[in-house]
């Protein structure tokens, strides 16, 4: 699979570490009252989707940077790569 890194281009998927839904850039606040909750949520409960799919990828074997790549998980067809500095704080 290629993904095409933003910043270097096309770049063999062997270069990467998968590291889940891209929801999982928004960690809970451990300050909040609900948070042994949340935090259980954020950790052990999952989607298994099916179709488009927004996923959080770490250049480990380039530049070190982290993208959130839209993907078909039934085809692998990769739609949309994106730096995930650019997403931190929102809701993915």
């Amino acid at each position: 699979m290629i993904i095409n890194h933003p910043l270097l281009g096309p770049r063999d998927s062997s270069e990467f570490v998968y590291l889940g839904d891209a929801s999982l850039i928004n960690r809970p606040d451990w300050k909040n009252k609900d948070a042994d909750k949340k935090f259980y949520e954020y950790q052990y409960l999952r989607e298994n989707p099916h179709g488009l799919h927004r996923e959080l990828w770490y250049h480990e074997q380039g530049d070190r940077s982290w993208l959130i790549i839209t993907r078909n998980v039934s085809t692998h067809e990769i739609t949309k790569v994106e730096l995930a500095k650019n997403h931190t704080g929102e809701k993915l």
